[in-house]
């Protein structure tokens, strides 16, 4: 996973607090793909940093699904592996949990506007994907009436190879332009296994402190998946070093590789109110 900043001392753990899935400070180095806050985009469709955070030691971003109401308490995406609790274990779902957790609110161009603080962590967990979901104390109506920005909505469909996309860094105000390459019947890292992963053209070349960015469809400007780990020295399977499983069984090692993990499912969890029910139907994310 891709470590999360405070966590360069354990390089062994992964991204966002230290794990090696999700990307924040890690041994990855300059990332010469990346494109810093000042510069222009590349792409068809200019895809900013509105609406995305900084965490202590990861990325993240304001979202919505396609039913949240201006009245509901706001949501952040990011990392499992980047809560504050620390890694949880396989097969552990942390589910309604007290958090006062901060986040710097950028910009457009990647300047820190404010801060919001949780309330809970609604939802996390590094079984089967890699997500956590904080509620906030404020509203979607209440963040955009003081800093005129607007929370970027979750797709509620499967991401598609060949789409161009951006992977939006809150924590290090960069941007990384590739597409998506092909999905992964199963990404291994250490103790953890994710389902039908999204595996990026090398030209995404994430880095520390990118755990838990919102990876955005060029065209919609959607949500599609949330950044998280890469294959850093080439090895098999071991922490910062994901491999890919496929229906046979069969291991590949993609050194140089990274990966996100879709988030099309999460909508079908999160009801009224903006509320996580994991009974509702369609929802199909790990239970506690």
């Amino acid at each position: 996973m891709k470590k999360p900043l405070v966590g360069a001392l354990f390089a062994v753990l992964l991204l966002g607090a230290g794990i090696a899935p999700a990307t924040a400070a890690t041994s990855h180095g300059a990332a010469p793909a990346a494109r810093t806050a000042s510069e222009k985009p590349v792409r068809a469709k200019a895809v900013n940093f509105a609406g995305t955070v900084a965490l202590s030691n990861c990325s993240g971003s304001v979202v919505r699904t396609p039913s949240s109401q201006p009245g509901d308490p706001a949501l952040v995406l990011s990392n499992g592996h980047c809560l504050e609790t620390g890694f949880p274990a396989p097969g552990a779902v942390v589910f309604n949990r007290s958090s006062s957790r901060t986040f710097t609110l950028l910009n457009a161009s990647g300047s820190g506007v404010g801060t919001l603080r949780a309330s809970k962590i609604a939802y996390g967990t590094m079984t089967d994907t890699d997500i956590s979901v904080y509620q906030l104390t404020s509203t979607y109506a209440q963040i955009e009436s003081r800093y005129g920005i607007k929370a970027l909505e979750l797709s509620t469909t499967h991401p598609v190879a060949g789409t161009a996309i951006t992977v939006a860094s809150g924590y290090w105000k960069r941007m990384y332009s590739c597409a998506v390459d092909g999905f992964v019947y199963r990404l291994k890292e250490g103790d953890w296994t994710w389902k039908d992963s999204v595996r990026y053209t090398s030209a995404c070349q994430t880095i520390g402190g990118t755990s838990g960015s919102p990876v955005i469809d060029d065209a919609t400007g959607k949500v599609v998946a949330v950044n998280n780990t890469g294959n850093e020295d080439g090895g098999r399977c071991t922490d910062n070093n994901p491999c890919e499983v496929d229906e046979n069984g069969q291991v590949t090692v993609r050194q140089g590789i990274n990966y996100a993990q879709e988030t099309y499912g999460i909508a079908a969890c999160v009801g009224t109110g903006n509320v996580f029910d994991l009974n509702r139907a369609g929802c199909a994310l790990p239970k506690p």
